[in-house]
């Protein structure tokens, strides 16, 4: 199989080739293996997340409530709160 890649990416391979004492072709193959392999294992996620959601074994959520009720609970965070058994002190 042929891989053609820009210029700018055959030299970063070549580069990192000439560094680590491997064969660039060595280094694609790795790199195919490991996102080929990622990208099955997400295609997994989703497709159970999908069916989990279908079966209604969960329920789904508002995005824009749920990154609201995020958002305030941020800035109760931020914001300091006075604890009335600790009043604060004049000076």
């Amino acid at each position: 199989m042929d891989v053609h890649v820009t210029p700018e990416l055959a030299k970063k391979l070549n580069d990192l080739a000439a560094t680590t004492w491997r064969a660039p072709d060595e280094l694609v193959q790795d790199a195919l293996a490991g996102y080929l392999e990622e990208l099955t294992s997400l295609r997994e996620t989703l497709d159970t997340r999908y069916d989990d959601l279908k079966s209604g074994r969960v329920k789904p959520i508002d995005g824009e409530a749920f990154f609201e009720k995020l958002r305030k609970r941020e800035e109760d965070l931020r914001t300091p709160q006075i604890r009335s058994d600790n009043p604060p002190v004049a000076l």
